[in-house]
């Protein structure tokens, strides 16, 4: 929250993240006692907008989902230019506002912005312990509601209620998608992939559809942060040629009931986290990779930061198995560390060159 309160004295700020991540409570809470919220899901709220009713002697404007207001970038490119940041502007939306409706060169230089995940095993480690932490989110997702409940039946109830709303509501919003029902069947299939590649090909004779049009849905669920894909690394990797992505779920609870693939998918959603987290506080560019080639043989991710592979990381639930990181180790430098992060853990080991560590442990420890 200090880095965002920085960033609203110079420019606005664009804060973006899943429905129900907890985007508006926080927004709230950089100035409690002296901000004024505008949801654009309200009628009354776009009449006082359009009418810029506002106090100006607040410390904070917030404007909830404005992206689905038509031409919202030049309005709001409109008020900066003549009232710069006083009050403050801090715009949220549960979609990427930074690829919604060609954001971009009218805001060019005007903003920053932040990406809001789900809670992490780092984030709420002063309240849990990091085994614990790490098996509420495997078990009920990390979005805070059903998080903080903790219960199977609640999780359930919300879940349903939340994709729904997003594939009925917001998707409508941003994209004209005629067939509904088969995005839903898409959504069911990728929650049944998760750990595994995904074929655009296979996937189009289950929907009979096009892989083009399975491509494009895939594209249009990642910009709902439904899910987010993987891809394979590539680079002085000759025999590394497949190339079909990995899918991952925002919400770990809504992968299939499979302790392995939900615990893949609780690392994913942990590394994606930091790697957004260094980009949008330090502007660093950075990417998240597997690596599989023609064997199978297969590494869980790859971290990039300002294109230097940083961490090689397999994930598993029990065994010790360092095969694969020895493989690939070969085809980095000494800079690259090699981890295998293991959930049921009970000591941890430095075996030629590869670190075993306790999952909970370390992700407790990575910047949340």
């Amino acid at each position: 929250m200090d880095k965002i309160k920085i960033d609203l004295d110079q420019k606005i700020v664009l804060l973006s993240g899943p429905r129900q991540v907890g985007k508006t409570h926080l927004s709230k809470a950089i100035y409690p006692d002296n901000s004024e919220y505008f949801n654009m899901d309200s009628v009354e709220h776009r009449l006082l907008i359009q009418k810029q009713a506002w106090r100006r002697d607040c410390d904070l404007v917030i404007f909830d989902e404005l992206h689905k207001v038509r031409k919202w970038k030049n309005w709001i490119k409109g008020i900066y230019d003549t009232e710069g940041v006083r009050p403050r502007l801090l715009v949220t939306g549960s979609s990427r506002l930074d690829v919604y409706r060609k954001w971009g060169d009218s805001l060019a230089g005007r903003f920053y912005s932040y990406r809001l995940h789900p809670f992490s095993v780092a984030e709420v480690k002063e309240k849990y312990t990091a085994d614990t932490a790490l098996e509420h989110i495997m078990r009920f997702g990390g979005f805070p509601e059903p998080f903080l409940k903790g219960s199977e039946e609640e999780a359930k109830r919300w879940r349903r209620s939340h994709v729904d709303r997003i594939l009925r509501e917001d998707l409508l919003d941003i994209a004209s998608v005629r067939n509904l029902r088969s995005v839903e069947t898409l959504v069911e299939l990728l929650r049944n992939s998760v750990g595994s590649t995904v074929s655009y090909e296979s996937l189009s004779r289950d929907l009979q559809v096009s892989p083009h049009t399975v491509k494009q849905w895939i594209s249009i669920l990642e910009n709902l942060y439904i899910i987010f894909v993987v891809t394979p690394y590539h680079r002085n990797i000759a025999r590394s040629l497949i190339r079909q992505p990995k899918i991952y779920f925002y919400d770990t609870g809504f992968v299939k009931e499979d302790d392995g693939a939900r615990f893949e998918n609780a690392v994913a959603c942990a590394l994606l986290k930091r790697l957004h987290f260094l980009e949008d506080t330090a502007g660093e560019k950075c990417a998240l990779h597997y690596l599989r080639d023609k064997e199978k043989r297969e590494i869980d991710f790859l971290t990039v930061q300002d294109g230097r592979p940083e961490w090689l990381i397999e994930a598993k639930l029990a065994d010790i198995d360092t095969n694969s990181l020895k493989h690939f180790s070969g085809f980095f430098d000494r800079e690259t560390k090699h981890i295998l992060l293991v959930k049921n853990l009970k000591r941890e080991l430095f075996l030629g060159g590869i670190h075993v560590k306790k999952a909970g442990s370390w992700l407790q420890s990575l910047e949340a």
